[in-house]
């Protein structure tokens, strides 16, 4: 197996993302086109950073983000697994700046006029474009959950966006009794990172192991099936035999009301007392793509797979979770691929530079337990109606341990890769 690691991670990415240099087509009423981009995660970073790396300065790029450091979202269950630490997790836009000529502008944006062209932050300021990218992530269904709200993420976190909720979490495992129960609402489809409620499961289980071995655990899942399902369980049987109770739909696991006050899980009529509740509810596009006016009735914003261009309005893309895209899952992979394609054609409308038709992959690997990790991946190419799939992969149960140990050590070496080719 080819380790992956920052170098080959970013020779590849830039294959799937290279166009010539063609003349720059000026801009109707201003010296230069402009790209606003809003959202500074693994699509909207890759694709300011590359717009404007790329352009050479033929293009003006603002990305609008409101976090002046950034913490993935990606890598965070490892921060609770005592895998790596938090602060590893979080990244600067000071070369975005610096080095690439991007307007970083820490503000929330609130307002887009379609009409005008323009976005609005929460500061007043306004920032006209050419064309805008949208990479906002995902927000929460209200009332997806029974008896949460997003005011109880204090209490019974998500920590489904990274950063500070994924810290809280750690700190009420850590705070748990001997013998205590750590409960996990997990989402419906469609939502963010198809493995990812399970990995933080496995990563919980081998804190816990260390720690508290005796607690328990109790998924109450909406799903009657999950993505490395066959992997994870046979995982858990594997290294915490007897701590992971999986409740799927057929066992009351849709069916769930919480009561953050006393702490109070009930699953299908059984009341189950929580120290720990991880409720994560279902999802839908980041709230600026609504505000722009770019989601369907289900929440999310159909795409044109070829520029990840909204089917509702030609000068605005989006990228990543928010989209509804076809086969790619919601990742932060997906994310930057999507980025790399979004990035060539509008410097390609907006310059005249060379288009080549796009191509996509995604890998997510996640970690079990200390050196066992595992991973599912594919390929797509872009149709008329969707991001289609065109071949796969994934790991095998009964792979030896020097296979699982390098499995992990490529996804270490995505995560340099790819937050390097994020912000540089």
């Amino acid at each position: 197996m080819t380790k992956l690691d920052r170098r080959t991670f970013l020779a590849a990415s830039a294959a799937g993302a290279t166009a010539l240099s063609a003349p720059m087509v000026m801009g109707a009423a201003h010296a230069k086109p402009r790209v606003v981009v809003v959202g500074g995660g693994a699509g909207g970073a890759t694709a300011a950073r590359y717009i404007a790396k790329d352009s050479k300065g033929a293009i003006d790029v603002t990305l609008i983000e409101p976090s002046r450091r950034y913490y993935t979202c990606f890598f965070s269950n490892l921060v609770i697994g005592d895998f790596v630490d938090f602060e590893s997790t979080g990244h600067s836009y000071a070369a975005l700046a610096s080095e690439y000529g991007i307007n970083v502008v820490h503000d929330m944006a609130i307002g887009v006029d379609r009409d005008a062209k323009s976005v609005t932050v929460a500061s007043g300021m306004k920032f006209d474009y050419d064309r805008l990218i949208l990479s906002p992530g995902i927000d929460f269904v209200p009332g997806s959950v029974n008896g949460w709200n997003l005011n109880d993420q204090d209490v019974m976190p998500h920590a489904y966006k990274g950063g500070t909720q994924a810290a809280l979490l750690k700190a009420q495992i850590e705070a748990m009794p001997e013998g205590g129960t750590y409960v996990m609402v997990a989402p419906p489809n469609p939502y963010r990172c198809p493995p990812g409620p399970y990995e933080r499961i496995s990563m919980v289980a081998h804190k816990l192991k260390n720690e508290n071995p005796t607690a328990k655990i109790i998924i109450a899942d909406p799903k009657p099936k999950f993505s490395k399902m066959g992997l994870f369980t046979a995982g858990w049987e594997d290294h915490y035999a007897g701590m992971v109770e999986w409740l799927g739909p057929d066992f009351g696991g849709g069916n769930v009301t919480v009561d953050p006050g006393s702490m109070m899980v009930d699953i299908d009529g059984e009341e189950v007392k929580a120290d720990v509740c991880n409720v994560i509810p279902a999802m839908k596009a980041g709230r600026i793509a609504e505000i722009a006016g770019v989601t369907n009735d289900k929440g999310w914003a159909p795409v044109n797979a070829a520029d990840m261009s909204s089917k509702m309005d030609a000068n605005i893309h989006v990228l990543g979770d928010s989209s509804q895209q076809g086969d790619m899952p919601k990742s932060g992979f997906s994310a930057n691929s999507q980025a790399k394609v979004c990035a060539m054609a509008v410097r390609g409308a907006l310059t005249g530079s060379k288009v080549f038709p796009a191509k996509f992959s995604n890998t997510c690997w996640s970690l079990i337990a200390t050196d066992d990790g595992v991973k599912v991946g594919a390929n797509y190419e872009a149709t008329d109606e969707k991001i289609a799939k065109t071949d796969g992969f994934i790991s095998q149960n009964g792979e030896d341990a020097a296979t699982r140990k390098a499995t992990y050590e490529e996804s270490i070496g995505w995560y340099v890769g790819i937050t390097s080719d994020m912000f540089g």
